[in-house]
């Protein structure tokens, strides 16, 4: 008997979990179910252009998607072209792994003016995600501030720092690169309400922002203490230490030999956005730390830009059927399992924390309550899995990809970039779909 099991999310959470799944047993069958016609989630779709070498992950994932056990249906979303509860009738086992796609909003005056933007419409809009291609930001601006203290908003600093040399060697979509290329933006503001020692930077990226050839990073050097505080986790402080040092290091460059700055601002707290209909500006508040939390101190001052983009954390969306925890933005669950035959992994599970591995532990758990939910495999061979879906989307007239045509858009964005891109990619579902589908000679 197979027992037949469906993930719906194609991102790093549904692959490790995916091969969890086929280490765990033979007699098991997995299909992944993606919204979008690309598999792989934040690789595409979050992970900076510019870090290449993070993406290569994706080539292990492939490994999985080609294996018998596992099939990819890639353009198929659930709650349109089929409901959550029609996949739970068809498969013995239904894991979600869709991530946490949302913004975290802005909660301050004015956050709703033109040129105010979450860092998942952002950062979706300059990977080419196709459901923030029409974004079209306003890069003709000469200062802009990112609010936040993560590597989400050094990737967005670094990226708006860059020079044209640089970004021509990314996967940036071409209206994107554009933007950015053509942009005067001299100066970017990277605020966070507590103190360098608190940045939750990771020190490889951090370090990167000394190699930028256009731009020099600029930090106050009384605010670099000579160490991490003592009572913090001993991996926690070693990161911290790191980070202190190469904060220091950015005051040993010379400013006058570089076009753009990027100013990496702490103790500050944003109260409210300046301007009529279009940002013109920030209005920033002094923090100071007590008893653990940032809290303000009265000081405000302003910080004139044309451009703001809040990395404040993501949240998951409610799915229908299923309850919704509102403050956490994630879907209630015990240790991954939310009940018999229905699990969660990654962020949907535990919120945007964590790197790309951090979801192996995930996998581990869903595959400790399958055991414990199947593991006599009673009733287990009963539900019509892969040939119920897909007859069920054939009968709806869904045209569902599979991991071939991935691969075949995959080769023509490969095929249509030019050098020394990588790859230029589909942004667009239509143009991927008829890309597919157009005769061949």
């Amino acid at each position: 008997m197979t027992l037949s099991v469906a993930i719906i999310g194609s991102g790093p959470a549904g692959f490790y979990t995916a091969d969890a799944l086929l280490k765990y047993r033979d007699d098991i069958e997995v299909d992944i179910i993606e919204r979008l016609p690309t598999p792989y989630g934040l690789i595409r779709g979050g992970v900076a252009p510019d870090h290449q070498t993070t993406k290569k992950v994706a080539k292990k994932f492939e490994r999985t998607a080609l294996t018998d056990r596992v099939a990819f249906y890639g353009n198929v979303e659930i709650g349109k072209d089929l409901t959550l509860a029609e996949l739970r009738d068809m498969y013995d086992a239904v894991i979600l792994a869709v991530g946490a796609p949302a913004d975290r909003k802005l909660s301050i005056p004015g956050a709703d003016k033109k040129g105010v933007h979450g860092s998942a419409a952002f950062v979706g809009w300059y990977n080419g995600h196709p459901d923030f291609q029409e974004l079209e930001p306003d890069l003709n601006v000469d200062a802009a501030v990112v609010i936040g203290n993560g590597n989400v908003a050094l990737d967005i600093g670094r990226l708006l720092a860059r020079s044209d040399i640089g970004r021509s060697k990314t996967d940036l979509p071409e209206y994107a690169r554009a933007a950015m290329d053509e942009s005067p933006v001299k100066d970017v503001y990277l605020f966070g309400r507590r103190g360098p020692a608190d940045a939750k930077f990771t020190n490889v990226e951090l370090r990167e922002m000394l190699g930028l050839t256009e731009s020099i990073s600029m930090v106050d050097p009384s605010l670099l203490v000579d160490s991490a505080p003592d009572d913090m986790d001993d991996r926690a402080k070693r990161l911290a230490d790191k980070n202190l040092d190469t904060m220091r290091a950015f005051a040993q460059r010379d400013p006058a030999k570089f076009e753009k700055r990027v100013h990496f601002e702490f103790y500050a707290s944003p109260v409210e956005i300046l301007g009529d209909d279009h940002v013109t500006g920030i209005r920033m508040e002094r923090t100071q730390v007590v008893d653990g939390r940032a809290v303000g101190t009265g000081e405000t001052f302003d910080v004139p830009c044309g451009l703001v983009v809040a990395a404040i954390g993501y949240r998951a969306e409610p799915i229908e059927g299923l309850p919704y925890d509102e403050k956490l933005g994630i879907i209630p669950n015990d240790r991954g399992r939310i009940d018999r035959g229905m699990y969660a992994v990654g962020w949907i599970k535990r919120g945007p924390s964590g790197v790309i591995s951090s979801s192996r532990p995930d996998a581990a758990q869903v595959i400790d309550h399958i055991s414990e939910d199947f593991g006599d495999l009673k009733g287990v061979g009963s539900k019509s899995g892969r040939t119920g879906l897909e007859k069920l989307l054939k009968d709806r007239g869904v045209r569902a990809v599979s991991f071939a045509d991935w691969q075949s858009l995959e080769d023509a964005e490969h095929a249509r970039a030019t050098h020394p891109a990588p790859r230029q990619k589909f942004t667009d579902v239509d143009d991927m779909i008829d890309h597919l589908d157009r005769p061949t000679s």
